[in-house]
């Protein structure tokens, strides 16, 4: 399929998971922007947040780890971009995964966004701080029983032994600004690419966007970073000295 039409020549039908945050709403608009046709999926209490793109969109409230809130979502859809959101100690992340594995039509692109602290084959190299930072936060936020992130990475092992047409982003730290285009990937943590852990958050959704019509994707799971940052610029460079 190219990038605005489906096989049959009608729009893409776009469902977001989580459209009401940060993340969420820059996909929406980035999907808009491309012509796609939007279903956005939010709690109840935050639909006014997707007020601004009016009658664009069509919301459908609710928990996204509810089954039948995701089953009206996302049917008709050829994509779904969910954000795990790892809320509460009660399976939040992986009950919202399995709800978009088990119930998005057949064949859909599932793009799914998390942090580089997931790992998927043994084959990142994490840093001690960066370990001991994650441990750290993962004991506080229990402890406030406000966010399990071990969920979050329960939610990836299922993503990851899916037969589904899948894709797992996973991000840097993030920041707000204008975009700096698409960002680089590599398939493992630790290589230098990325070595400046951070990428604007509307790239990050613009990246999330991208991996809908990009099958190359398809069983990806790419650690992002900022075309502008430091790190990356430094690759670009060497590239460009090799040719």
């Amino acid at each position: 399929m190219d990038t605005e039409r489906g096989e049959s020549g009608r729009r893409l039908r776009v469902c977001v998971v989580g459209a009401s945050g940060k993340l969420g709403r820059y996909m929406v608009q980035h999907a808009l922007d491309r012509d796609y046709e939007v279903v956005g999926v939010c709690r109840a209490k935050s639909v006014g947040k997707l007020a601004g793109f009016g009658d664009r969109i069509t919301v459908v409230p609710g928990p996204t780890d509810d089954r039948e809130v995701i089953a009206r979502a996302v049917a008709g859809c050829d994509a779904v971009l969910t954000v795990l959101v790892p809320w509460g100690v009660r399976g939040y992340s992986s009950g919202t995964a399995q709800a978009v594995l088990d119930l998005a039509p057949k064949g859909a692109r599932l793009v799914f966004s998390c942090g580089w602290h997931v790992a998927r084959d043994g084959r990142d190299v994490y840093s001690r701080r960066f370990l001991a930072t994650v441990r750290i936060m993962t004991v506080l936020a229990r402890l406030v029983r406000a966010v399990d992130v071990d969920d979050q990475v329960e939610a990836c092992r299922r993503i990851f032994h899916s037969e589904t047409r899948w894709t797992v982003v996973r991000g840097s730290d993030l920041e707000e600004g204008e975009s700096q285009g698409l960002p680089v990937w590599s398939r493992y943590v630790g290589d230098p690419v990325l070595a400046s852990n951070l990428t604007r958050r509307t790239d990050f959704a613009l990246f999330m966007v991208e991996a809908v019509t990009d099958d190359g994707l398809v069983h990806e799971a790419p650690a992002i970073v900022g075309r502008g940052t430091p790190s990356a610029l430094a690759h670009a460079r060497r590239r460009g000295g090799a040719r």
